[in-house]
């Protein structure tokens, strides 16, 4: 009877024991229960490094064998299609001999997104015969980037390129240096138009900022975002947008030259480096000098709004619910869904496994150099390892660029992306891990240049992933059949469809 006593004691107290190990665990080993970097994932955290989900496909992957018709088709130039860019205006025309007042836009977002304001501001402005001020970039919530216009374009440029359509100033003449953000932060003011709804009519622009601009001689529009209509405009003005988004908005020289620096360090690999690459096959002879850029699109905002399973176990699950309760306090209506509807319906992100899977089938080889246009990856290198593996000639900025190249731009979220843009556009293949703002403007303004995009088929690969039982051979035919036509084939632009992800026939024309 005392021994068993003794040792319910003695458990209990190994039990108390064991509460207490566990409460001062995390105060006396917080590098357990936090991650240490990019690279280094906590013991207990959502970070933890997920086990590959396809495992079979993965193996496959890795034992892939090529054959040199999938290689020269992959990597041939897109055949010319019969569009050509065409965005002068069709007649004769000049400016107004006198405008009607200043317009001011006050945009937000990131850098695709504060492209597009910018060349509805510039339309807006054509509209009511107006002149238009530097557009003013709010500071971006989510990243805490301050750049400007002009830390971001070339703004001599900008003003040249567009001074035959519209009077462009880069400030205020003095009579109305009131009218700043500060001003219009504090108070309701007579000039500024908070009303514009989204799709914004050029009928509601002449009905309700012209008589703000005919009263006080300036006009501030915010919000601004999507505050213009994709239909029912004037060819000129939908020519005009286009003008702006392709011609006159150019980076600033130090992001250019950054940008020339990684494409030439991509072309040539051989040059100062300590792993040259082996060209002594007809793969490697195929593919010597290109590259392909693949914008990953996956970090903790993406993977959250979507809802899905991403294999991180128990943990990732509830980090990502909570973090999409805090951020849009239920207002996802993804979470309503199973991860099997979600994946059925193509609406979860590919992860960097997935897309690894994806390039591979499509026939990239592991000769491939692959640059990385992305924020930061969620899981950070971790979660990188499985395509790392896939595509071990993997490169971003971080590994192509000194630190002191990159001064300029280090902690400047649209600054960086404006680099990746740069580079993407002077890819041999550009695809996007998931649709989004940067992935539409590009595949807008590769497709305006005839160059190849690959858009991933969300909804067949989402079935795909979801087949356990699939065979590499099977996953592969099923992947090339249905990318055949999403290889940047110009696809026509549909009613209410943006402008700045289909030129055309808006923006081209029949050549």
């Amino acid at each position: 009877m005392k021994l068993q006593i003794f040792t319910q004691l003695n458990q209990s107290q190994k039990s108390a024991l064991a509460v207490v190990f566990v409460i001062l665990l995390p105060p006396f080993f917080p590098n357990l229960f936090q991650p240490l970097g990019r690279s280094s994932p906590s013991v207990f955290s959502e970070w933890n490094a997920p086990r590959p989900m396809h495992v079979a496909l993965l193996e496959g992957a890795l034992q892939r064998q090529t054959s040199v018709e999938l290689q020269t088709s992959l990597w041939s130039p897109l055949a010319f299609q019969g569009w050509k860019p065409c965005t002068e205006r069709p007649k004769p025309h000049s400016l107004p001999e006198k405008s009607r007042g200043y317009i001011q836009v006050f945009l937000d977002g990131g850098l695709n997104q504060q492209k597009m304001g910018v060349c509805d501001a510039v339309a807006v402005a054509k509209i009511l015969n107006a002149t238009l001020v530097l557009p003013h970039f709010e500071v971006n919530p989510v990243w805490q980037d301050s750049s400007s216009f002009a830390d971001i374009f070339d703004v001599d440029h900008f003003i040249d390129v567009l001074r035959d359509e519209v009077s462009i100033v880069k400030e205020l003449p003095s009579d109305y240096s009131w009218s700043t953000r500060e001003y219009y932060g504090t108070g309701i003011r007579a000039t500024r138009i908070k009303t514009a709804p989204v799709q914004a009519t050029s009928d509601w622009y002449i009905e309700n900022v012209l008589p703000v601009l005919q009263s006080y001689g300036i006009a501030a529009i915010a919000p601004f975002s999507h505050r213009l209509t994709f239909n029912n405009l004037p060819s000129y003005i939908q020519r005009l947008r286009c003008k702006v988004n392709f011609e006159a908005l150019i980076f600033v020289s130090h992001i250019k030259e950054l940008g020339k620096a990684i494409v030439h360090r991509l072309r040539h690999p051989t040059e100062g480096n300590d792993y040259p690459l082996e060209e002594t096959d007809k793969f490697g002879k195929q593919q010597t000098g290109k590259f392909v850029v693949l914008h990953l699109r996956f970090d903790k905002d993406m993977a959250a709004h979507s809802a899905c399973d991403f294999g991180g176990g128990k943990a990732e699950k509830l980090a990502l619910a909570k973090y999409r309760q805090v951020l849009w306090q239920g207002r996802v209506l993804n979470s309503q869904f199973t991860d099997e509807e979600l994946r059925n319906q193509g609406r979860c992100p590919l992860t960097p496994e997935e897309i690894g899977l994806l390039l591979a089938a499509l026939s990239f080889n592991n000769r491939t150099r692959l640059y990385l246009a992305s924020h930061k990856v969620y899981g950070g290198e971790a979660r990188l390892a499985t395509l790392s593996k896939l595509f071990p000639l993997m490169e971003d900025k971080k590994s192509l660029v000194s630190t002191e190249e990159m001064a300029k731009v280090k902690g400047k979220a649209s600054l960086l992306a404006a680099v990746d843009y740069y580079v993407s556009m002077q890819s041999d293949i550009f695809i996007s891990a998931s649709p989004g703002n940067m992935h539409n403007a590009l595949e807008a303004h590769r497709a305006y240049m005839n160059l190849k995009t690959i858009r991933p088929n969300m909804r067949l690969l989402g079935q795909l992933f979801q087949n356990k039982s699939i065979g590499w051979s099977e996953f592969q035919l099923a992947v090339l059949d249905g990318h055949k036509n999403r290889q940047g084939q110009i696809r026509l632009r549909k009613e209410n469809q943006s402008i700045y992800t289909y030129p055309a026939p808006d923006c081209m024309c029949r050549a």
